[in-house]
């Protein structure tokens, strides 16, 4: 995950899957799931924020709650969730 200041109030999500982790199916099912987990705790990180997920090839096979989880333990990390 890597993150920069944007001067807007609200937060921007970039998903990069390189071709490495699957074909074409297996990284769109991959970018889905970042997107809405996101969409569902998205309140709960800071604003003017743009946020850049990078997936690896290890997280080609987990569900919904790991990537879930990953995300607010990532966020986390770069101190960028809401008390």
């Amino acid at each position: 995950m890597y993150i920069w200041k944007n001067d807007t109030n609200g937060n921007r999500l970039g998903i990069s899957v390189s071709k490495k982790v699957g074909n074409s199916v297996i990284r769109h099912h991959l970018t889905r799931l970042i997107r809405e987990s996101y969409r569902l705790q998205e309140d709960m990180f800071h604003n003017g924020l743009d946020i850049v997920v990078v997936a690896r090839n290890t997280a080609k096979d987990i569900s919904y709650h790991e990537v879930e989880s990953a995300l607010l333990h990532l966020g986390s990390l770069h101190k960028i969730l809401k008390k």
